[in-house]
Formats: C-alpha cells, sequence, structure tokens
C-alpha cells in the first residue's frame, strides 16, 4: 500500500485506538483528582507514621512503602523521624492533619495504647487503610467501635503482631501453622488447655509496673504534654508517665499483658479456632492492685464454652505442657508424648493460606491475616482480663453481646469516659 494513501474508515478500528487513549491517560491521574482510595498503576504505596517514638521510628521501612508523613506530639521524636527519613517528608504535630493529605495510602499507628481506637476510627473516616501496632484498642468498647467503622467505610486493616502466619513462635521452637495442623488433627483431643508462660518459653515482662504518688514535674518544652494525654484523664505530668515507661499505668497501656498478650494469645486463639468468638469467663489470681500504677499478677484463667482453656501463668511454673488435651500433650520445642507425631501429622492437610502482606492487601482489597475482625477477638482477651485485673475479680462474659453478665463495674470499663473533647 503507498504509504500516502490512506486506509478506509473502520469504526471498530478507531474505537480501541482511542479507548487504549483513554486508559492511558487515566492510569496518570493523581490519586486525589480521583477519589480517596484510588492508586494509580504507576505509583507506590505510601504510608504515613503517627507516633515515632522508638515503635515508630523502627516501623519507617516495610514492604516498599514510601513515608511521605509522620507525626509527633513531642518534637525531639518528629526531628529524629524527618532525619532518618528524608526527602522533605511532611511533619504534624496533631494527627488530624496528617489523615487529611491526599498522598497518604496507609496510616501506620504507632502511639501509645490509649490513641490507637480514636486515630483508627478517624483514618478508617478519612479514607485510609490501617496498619496498627498492638495492642488493637486500649478497650473493649474502642475495639468495637474499629470494627465498624473500617467495615462501614471499606478499608483494610492490619494489627501488627504476625505470630499466627510467621516467624518462630518463641519458645515453641516453630511457626503457629503446624500447631495449628496438630490440633486440626485432633491427636491431642478436645477440649484443650494451653499454658501461657516463662515455663512454656513465653516472658510476661513484669518490668513494665507504675510507680505510685508520682511527683508533678514539669513539662518539658518540646512535648505537647495535653495532646499526648488525649482521651485520657488529665494527671500532673511525670516523665515516667510518658514514652517508654508509659505501659505501667491503666490510662493507657495495662503492663506486660497489654504489652505482650496479643503478640502470645493472638496465635493461640487463631490454633483453636476462636476467631469468631470470645471466653464465656476470666479469673484472676493477683494482688490487690492500684487505682494508677499497674502492677503483678499470678495467674489469669479464660474458659469458653466448650471448655477449652487459655491459662496466663505469672509465676513461671516449669515443666508443664503448653497444651494438654485428653488424648495428648504438647511441649515447648514442638515436642510430644503422642508417639511418632511428627510423622503421622503429616498426612493431614495444611492449614488455609492467608494473605500475610499488607500491601497485597490493600492492592486486592482482601482482608490481612490479622484483620480488625480476629484482632478485635484476640485483644479483647487482654481486655477481659485488664478488666478482671483492675477491679480484683473473676468475671463472666457473653461473648455475642460482648458484655458482661451482672457486673455493673466491669461494663463501665468496657467504654469508660474520655476526657473532653475527645470521643470516639
Amino acid at each position: 500500500m503507498d504509504s500516502k494513501q490512506q486506509e478506509p474508515h473502520n469504526p471498530r478500528r478507531d474505537f480501541i485506538k482511542k479507548s487504549a487513549i483513554g486508559i492511558a491517560a487515566f492510569t496518570i491521574v493523581p490519586r486525589f483528582v480521583l477519589g480517596k482510595g484510588y492508586l494509580a498503576p504507576s505509583d507506590k504505596l505510601t504510608k504515613g507514621v503517627i507516633g515515632v517514638g522508638g515503635m515508630g521510628r523502627g516501623h519507617l521501612v516495610y514492604e516498599n512503602t514510601p513515608v511521605v508523613a509522620i507525626c509527633d506530639v513531642d518534637k525531639k521524636h518528629l526531628e529524629q523521624a524527618a532525619g532518618m527519613v528524608g526527602n522533605g517528608v511532611k511533619t504534624f504535630g496533631d494527627y488530624r492533619e496528617l489523615i487529611q493529605l491526599p498522598e497518604v495510602d496507609i496510616v501506620h499507628i504507632a502511639t501509645p495504647p490509649h490513641w490507637h481506637g480514636i486515630i483508627a476510627v478517624d483514618a478508617a473516616k478519612a479514607g485510609k487503610d490501617i496498619w496498627c501496632e498492638k495492642p488493637m484498642t486500649h478497650t473493649l468498647g474502642e475495639g468495637k467501635r474499629v470494627v465498624e467503622a473500617v467495615q462501614q467505610h471499606g478499608r483494610m486493616f492490619r494489627l501488627n503482631t504476625w505470630f499466627r502466619f510467621k516467624e518462630v513462635f518463641y519458645g515453641m521452637g516453630v511457626p503457629s501453622k503446624p500447631i495449628k495442623k496438630l490440633v486440626d488433627s485432633g491427636m491431642l483431643g478436645w477440649p484443650l488447655k494451653v499454658t501461657v508462660g516463662k515455663g512454656t518459653g513465653f516472658d510476661w515482662k513484669f518490668y513494665w509496673v507504675g510507680k505510685e504518688n508520682l511527683e508533678p514535674q514539669v513539662v518539658p518544652a518540646e512535648l505537647d504534654y495535653d495532646m499526648w494525654l488525649g482521651p485520657a484523664p488529665y494527671k500532673p505530668y511525670n516523665a515516667h508517665r510518658v514514652h517508654q515507661t508509659f505501659r505501667g499505668y491503666w490510662d493507657y497501656d495495662g503492663g506486660g499483658l497489654s504489652d505482650m498478650g496479643q503478640h502470645y494469645m493472638d496465635p493461640v486463639q487463631y490454633f483453636l479456632g476462636k476467631d469468631d468468638t470470645s471466653p464465656v469467663s476470666v479469673e484472676v489470681d493477683a494482688p490487690q492492685q492500684h487505682t494508677d500504677a499497674v502492677g503483678t499478677w499470678r495467674r489469669i484463667t479464660y474458659t469458653y464454652a466448650d471448655g477449652c482453656q487459655i491459662v496466663l501463668d505469672g509465676e513461671g511454673k516449669d515443666n508443664v505442657p503448653y497444651i494438654e488435651g485428653p488424648k495428648g500433650k504438647l511441649y515447648p520445642g514442638f515436642k510430644s508424648d503422642i508417639p511418632d507425631m511428627e510423622r503421622k501429622l503429616a498426612a493431614f492437610p495444611e492449614p488455609a493460606p492467608q494473605i500475610t502482606t499488607f500491601t497485597e492487601s490493600v492492592l486486592t482489597r482482601k482482608k490481612f491475616a490479622l484483620n480488625e475482625e480476629n484482632g478485635f477477638r484476640s485483644c479483647t482477651l487482654v481486655n477481659m482480663g485488664l478488666i478482671a485485673l483492675r477491679l480484683g475479680r473473676s468475671l463472666k462474659f457473653e461473648p455475642v453481646k460482648l458484655e458482661f453478665i451482672d457486673d455493673e463495674a466491669a461494663n463501665r470499663l468496657i467504654n469508660p469516659t474520655m476526657r473532653a473533647p475527645f470521643s470516639i
């Protein structure tokens, strides 16, 4: 054909050309033009980190998600993190400004726990996907509200404890997956009792205790203490209340149980198949707790409706099985009294696959392995224990209504009053 000769008109070909041009143009439209939640194929997922103390600075790099904004109420933390990130990262003292940035896809919440619930709900409303440090929330009521907000606004949520799906599970010497497979096989029988303590490889970190009768101190110039307190009751500043030692005070955290509880108990919930329920009772054996400062405890026992138990051992008893059932026992190091256990186990099916990379969850809009629903249930284990510990008595619980039975004081701690003007 002569190069100057025109091709005959072909409506179908013209349509394809125009469509291709339109698609090419569409892929480079910025996300803020197309609305919250849109990610152009040419883009990388980005994140904003709220709370850049030790934990927040430790999570500035993951899954190839560049940090474009950071927030902290301590200017020294903010300056240090900004120096680590570089590249003109945006800095804020108020998280409410960060979550409105159109260029932020994922909000990473690394504040003390008493802020987790409020920030997660506000981030969901702002159209952000959420990566949250453990414990998921400081109270049971806040956890319910996070679940509602995440689902109402169609967001993806990841709780940052990973032992249900990767890495060696503390003293067990193996990941959770083979433990789940063993439980599902029925070789141990049913119901099961799981003991979590130093004797089975789990340290409850009882150094996270508070100090009583703290003396008021001058607030450092770099710290916005009122914003640090946020929804917590106002109490005069003392350095032991904030930053590395806040875990020792009920208003902000709950000692070793709150710090390590989801790390230790979320995998137990997973391999017991309890992701959609909660125990019907919690029993405590502990010294009387101070009203402000968290103390230690000897034993906390959770019992499910089917008789399964999770026993938290604060005394570190040795030579106890990690899991005990009517047909067999499993000890630390994945050792059992069942003859030829591992060979027998090979004949059983593997546990169902899970999404274990959060960026995959965000891009596919499919739930992460540890999401707002099962994360809420394992956080409820923590918060049930904390409420029983604070009150110094055993409690009955209704896992569908998510409330304590015939105990008004316990139910008040599900949704404690927040300091104005903060609410969830």
